[in-house]
């Protein structure tokens, strides 16, 4: 038993959707998505840190959905940027229930466990936006919120944190999320968002007690990234 983080699966099975736009990298993905998990067995846990399919809906993003759940193990699902299809919780697990999704977890205003570590997180904001003219405070304070009421239903558990939009990035930081990390003692921040030339900016490392990893899934070559047994 062990658990795993990869995000931006990006999956378009009904749509064929190209990924190509962000180099080869890409190429062939959901075959290499397909093998990154073979070696993993069905009491792991992966937590997918958003942007999981393209579809516009959730009927629509049903074949990805079988796609995920055939891999092995449990996923627990985080909302990404380009998630379309997120409900509301009671929607979605009625959704996952009635088509047989056997395997997913939702991670949205709750907290997870893993033997005893908390998994904590939400989608985040990403605070380059701002630089764009697009920033908003109402959605900054919405994730701030939901991510710090993950952290206290964690108690006082080991935290990882699972975010899809990276808290800090190379020339930009968004301290209202890094505050919560510090006050609350975050061991890891697992984030995804990042593709591409945009690697070369992300930040990985140990920033002010807490353990920052890029798991975009062209960055670790559809390979999820072993956390913890």
């Amino acid at each position: 038993m062990a658990l795993y983080a990869i995000g931006d699966l990006h999956l378009s099975l009904n749509s064929d959707k190209s990924m190509d736009i962000f180099g080869d990298g890409w190429h062939d993905y959901v075959n290499r998505i397909r093998e990154g998990f073979a070696p993993l067995h069905d009491n792991d846990v992966t937590v997918l840190c958003g942007d999981l399919t393209w579809g516009m809906s959730l009927e629509e993003s049903l074949l990805d959905f079988r796609f995920i759940n055939a891999l092995p193990g449990k996923k627990i699902l985080l909302k990404g940027n380009h998630d379309y299809w997120w409900n509301t919780a009671a929607k979605m697990k009625r959704f996952f229930a009635d088509n047989r999704l056997d395997t997913f977890e939702i991670l949205h205003n709750n907290c997870l466990s893993y033997n005893d570590i908390a998994l904590c997180g939400t989608r985040g904001w990403f605070y380059e936006l701002d630089n764009q003219g697009t920033h908003n405070e109402k959605v900054l304070l919405r994730e701030v919120g939901r991510l710090e009421t993950s952290l206290k239903e964690a108690g006082d558990r080991e935290k990882l944190c699972f975010l899809h939009y990276p808290p800090i990035y190379q020339g930009y930081e968004c301290p209202e999320i890094l505050r919560l990390l510090k006050e609350y003692e975050v061991k890891a921040c697992y984030y995804g968002h990042l593709h591409g030339a945009s690697h070369r900016r992300a930040i990985e490392g140990t920033r002010s007690g807490t353990l920052f990893s890029l798991v975009a899934g062209d960055f670790l070559g559809f390979i999820p990234k072993k956390i913890c047994e």
